[in-house]
């Protein structure tokens, strides 16, 4: 491997001097890099200079060489050679000057080329001897450079070391300061880590991610194959390999449980077997299915195969599983009521190292079961899932106690509970001056169904303009909300939820701006969402997905609380479509709530 490494550095030596002599680029790849078989495309010829020339400057600069790094990165083709020019006796004999004295000739040559000199074509004009200088710089400098005892990079050298200073200077300030960290970055995000690196785009990732290649033999660090293509054209099973099972901070179908805690054995285990579950996590999957997720859940981590209902209870389940096993060294199946009320406090402050931002995937090394402490809110909601989790444990003969059963479940409080006062007219307000603005009209339009109709998140981003069934006359007659939203429920059932006539019309008009049929109900718009993005998708408009309005709506109440006082400001920030639900539901009647 060493042998290896030395032949490909002799021959980037040679490539590179081939380049500084002015030799095309395509010709000097064939005859000292390019691979059997393997065509030479500029771009690939071109990333490859792009970072030998940053890895030669890097070597000089760690040898304290700043002005030969300076150098190797110059480009010899910025001094243009100037064409040559004709020596005094071809000049005298082109202009019939052979019988002038030499004076006069002189004098005449260097009135038509000046400042070539009075040596004739000796003197090649400053640009080219500027070139010819630089060049033979350059080749003295590599030279210098090839014999130099080569230096392997290691883990924790800063990226300064070895990178184009420009560009490390980009990934220091995004905390990737050695190259251990670059590496794990990449690892952990995947092909589209440099979004988050300020300054650096496809092209200056394309060429960090060669280098690492490279170099990964001497670095002893490996980038992941699914790092190297979109996440789009991977397959589940790529992902589901980046992170090996085991008995750590895992999702609960990366978590790995000996028999001692995996609750075969669990201290609570009810005599009179009446569930199919062997243990824990079977048990919890048992659980979900009952609830409309398949009874695989604990193997499937795809989010399709979960409604956002499932997927919180999950959270749950798998959060105290973790707990249980990592920080209690027990299993699920023998908590005691003790236990349930130090998972209470847990959820106050989850040491750090449970803690990472939602936007990592299941998938992904840095996913992590908590964002950061719960809000009494959401404490409250645990309990009450784990409470009904645990009901449900012994009601099928799994266990025979509920540990979250004694303790009370803490009270909202009245900050908890913004929707009754939130300050609608100044929402309005808002979404008056944004009316222009397509993208505000569809959140608008959100809030508005979610509030009028109670429908959850996912429920409102299905709605398609198919699923609006009109009033017949007579029911037009009689009731204030004439028209019908037919909402598909999460175990296949259907529901229909009544929707006021005046949120139809701003749909309509909506569909008309964009040209398309006026009519809701028209044939050729059965299949549009209701909240369908016409600007993203002018002709065939896609529906917005349920990660996209919960965020464009928390942006969106962040910006509104601008100009509002301390109390309403904070209001506004708190709000959620589960206050929205709240209040459709106190504003309904009380045989439809």
């Amino acid at each position: 491997m060493k042998a290896h490494r030395q032949r490909l550095q002799r021959a980037h030596f040679a490539f590179m001097r081939a380049l500084i002599q002015g030799l095309d680029a395509r010709a000097s790849w064939d005859r000292y890099l390019r691979l059997e078989g393997e065509s030479a495309d500029m771009r690939n010829v071109r990333r490859t200079i792009g970072w030998m020339r940053d890895a030669f400057a890097a070597a000089a600069r760690r040898e304290r060489r700043p002005g030969t790094a300076r150098l190797i990165l110059l480009d010899p083709e910025r001094f243009a050679s100037a064409p040559k020019l004709p020596t005094l006796e071809d000049f005298a004999h082109a202009q019939g000057l052979e019988d002038f004295s030499h004076a006069e000739q002189i004098e005449a040559y260097e009135a038509a080329y000046p400042g070539a000199g009075a040596g004739g074509g000796a003197g090649q004009g400053g640009a080219g001897s500027r070139r010819a200088r630089v060049v033979a710089r350059q080749l003295e400098a590599l030279q210098w450079l090839e014999g130099l005892t080569a230096e392997d990079p290691r883990p924790d050298d800063p990226v300064a070391a070895w990178l184009n200073p420009a560009l490390a200077a980009r990934l220091e300030r995004a905390h990737l300061g050695t190259l251990r960290e670059l590496v794990e970055r990449v690892n952990h995000s995947g092909a589209r880590w440099w979004t988050r690196v300020p300054g650096i785009g496809a092209h200056k990732a394309a060429r960090v991610i060669e280098w690492l290649q490279v170099n990964e033999q001497a670095l002893g660090l490996r980038i992941g194959h699914h790092a190297l293509r979109r996440r789009s054209q991977l397959a589940p099973e790529v992902l589901h390999a980046v992170v090996a099972p085991a008995t750590e901070l895992r999702p609960l179908e990366k978590l790995v449980l000996p028999p001692a805690l995996d609750g075969s054995l669990g201290l609570f285990r009810s005599p009179v077997p009446g569930s199919g579950a062997r243990n824990d996590p079977e048990a919890i999957a048992e659980w979900l299915a009952g609830r409309g997720a398949p009874r695989d859940a604990r193997v499937s981590a795809a989010p399709p195969t979960l409604s956002a209902t499932q997927r919180a209870y999950r959270k749950e389940a798998e959060r105290l599983l973790l707990w249980a096993v990592l920080e209690r060294g027990k299993p699920l199946s023998s908590l005691t009521p003790d236990d349930a009320a130090a998972y209470g406090d847990f959820l106050c402050a989850p040491p750090a190292a449970w803690c990472g931002p939602r936007h990592h995937q299941r998938w992904s090394p840095q996913w992590r079961p908590f964002e950061g402490a719960l809000s009494p809110a959401a404490r409250r909601q645990a309990l009450v899932v784990l409470r009904g989790l645990f009901g449900h444990l012994v009601r099928c003969n799994y266990l025979v106690c509920n540990p979250f059963a004694p303790h009370e479940l803490p009270m909202p409080t009245a900050a908890q509970v913004p929707a009754a006062s939130a300050p609608w007219a100044h929402l309005d307000m808002q979404f008056d001056l944004r009316a222009d603005d397509e993208a505000a009209r569809r959140l608008r339009r959100a809030l508005q169904w979610i509030r009028a109709t109670g429908l959850r998140l996912g429920e409102v981003v299905a709605l398609r303009c198919g699923d609006l069934v009109p009033p017949s006359v007579d029911e037009a007659a009689r009731t204030a909300h004439p028209w019908q939203l037919q909402v598909k429920g999460a175990r296949g059932a259907t529901r229909q939820v009544p929707l006021a006539a005046e949120h139809v019309r701003e749909l309509e008009e909506e569909l008309a701006r964009h040209g398309f049929e006026p009519r809701v109900d028209a044939h050729a718009n059965r299949g549009i969402a209701v909240l369908a993005r016409f600007v993203a998708h002018p002709l065939q408009p896609g529906a917005w997905s349920a990660s996209g309005l919960h965020k464009a709506m928390k942006r969106f109440l962040h910006q509104a609380a601008h100009g509002l006082d301390e109390t309403q400001a904070a209001q506004l920030r708190q709000l959620t479509t589960h206050h929205l639900r709240r209040a459709a539901r106190e504003s309904l009647p009380a045989s439809q709530a």
